[in-house]
């Protein structure tokens, strides 16, 4: 009997599993969203109307022998998927790749592909109204959607506020700070660093209505749009006792060097789940769902198993079409010019044929 895998996420980890094991496995690929979403490219997105189809691929074409189950897992033992829906899914491999989750700009809200396009179309037209912009947190996702704002925006005040001493952590070359602060300045983003709010804006995050606030160091900011940049979690209530008892204090599971969850030889769990020690990336999880799906092919098939090393520090961050800064340990340091043409597609053909989208 063809042995059955159950991937719990289509994500950017869970359709890269789910196709390289379509030909020697019983997949099924659990989602509640009707169609998969690039991540990476949903603040172009809310800034630019003309990218919000773009970054809704349909899962039709991504596997030949397989399905996709639009449903929800609720709870997940070694061996059993029970959906919302009532269904419960025997599996010999269980893949759990359910990513990170939170509020605007950390990932686009609902599941139905229409009321997510409605509601980014309805973003882009806040920061059309609005006079100003508050950010609170300057990482990745704050820094960015800083830049999508200015691009998109030029004149509009946009200001950034993080409790951090640097930007970025200090996980990166002082150059490469020094050449994103320096982009922000000319995009005219204000980052106030080393300092954080007394209260948080009285208004609803993401609606257009004016308010001041207060730092810490007693600057009043006003602005009339505020989004939280922060506060990703993972999600793991769905997970069953066994498998929950690998959960770590920041809330992902510990995972072996071949990415098996820790104690169960046939759960598997990439991306932003697991706890390796690296950035969450789409580079990453896209390495672990092959080390993964070529593991699970070794224990059906017979062979090795591979392990996962973990990348060290690297990222590309986009500031608007025309500029940003990136890092990579082989590659060096990219300017504003090759960061564009780097990411200026979003690597948006390669994703369509990792979903099999026409």
């Amino acid at each position: 009997m063809t042995t059955k895998v159950v991937v719990v996420g289509g994500g950017y980890g869970g359709i890269v599993v789910a196709r390289a094991l379509d030909d020697v496995a019983d997949v099924t690929l659990v989602e509640p969203k009707e169609a998969f979403v690039h991540h990476v490219a949903h603040l172009r997105a809310a800034a630019d109307p003309a990218w919000v189809e773009k970054i809704f691929i349909p899962y039709d074409g991504l596997l030949t022998t397989g399905r996709v189950m639009r449903d929800t897992a609720v709870r997940v033992e070694p061996q059993m998927v029970e959906l919302a829906s009532g269904s419960q899914l025997d599996a010999g491999y269980v893949v759990l790749a359910t990513g990170s989750t939170g509020p605007f700009p950390t990932r686009v809200a609902g599941t139905g592909r229409d009321a997510a396009a409605a509601s980014l179309r309805d973003l882009h037209a806040s920061l059309d109204r609005a006079s100003s912009v508050l950010l609170l947190g300057a990482g990745a996702i704050g820094l960015e959607f800083a830049g999508e704002i200015a691009a998109a925006w030029p004149g509009k005040p946009v200001t950034v506020v993080d409790p951090a001493p640097e930007l970025l952590g200090g996980r990166f070359p002082d150059e490469l700070r020094t050449d994103l602060a320096r982009q922000l300045d000319e995009l005219g983003v204000r980052v106030l660093l080393g300092t954080k709010l007394d209260t948080p804006p009285g208004t609803e995050a993401g609606a257009v209505s004016p308010f001041q606030v207060t730092t810490g160091d007693g600057e009043v900011l006003a602005a009339d749009l505020w989004f939280p940049c922060y506060g990703g979690t993972v999600p793991t209530a769905y997970l069953g006792p066994e498998l929950a008892a690998a959960r770590q204090p920041g809330g992902r599971l510990a995972v072996t060097e071949h990415l098996r969850v820790t104690g169960h030889a046939r759960v598997f769990a990439v991306g932003d789940l697991n706890d390796t020690p690296e950035l969450k990336t789409g580079r990453a999880a896209d390495r672990q769902a092959e080390v993964v799906a070529a593991n699970v092919r070794a224990l059906i098939e017979g062979g090795p198993l591979t392990a996962y090393e973990p990348f060290p520090d690297g990222m590309i961050l986009t500031l608007g079409p025309a500029g940003g800064v990136g890092y990579a340990p082989e590659f060096g340091l990219f300017g504003a010019e090759a960061t564009a043409q780097f990411k200026g597609s979003f690597l948006l053909d390669h994703y369509r044929a990792k979903l099999g989208a026409a």
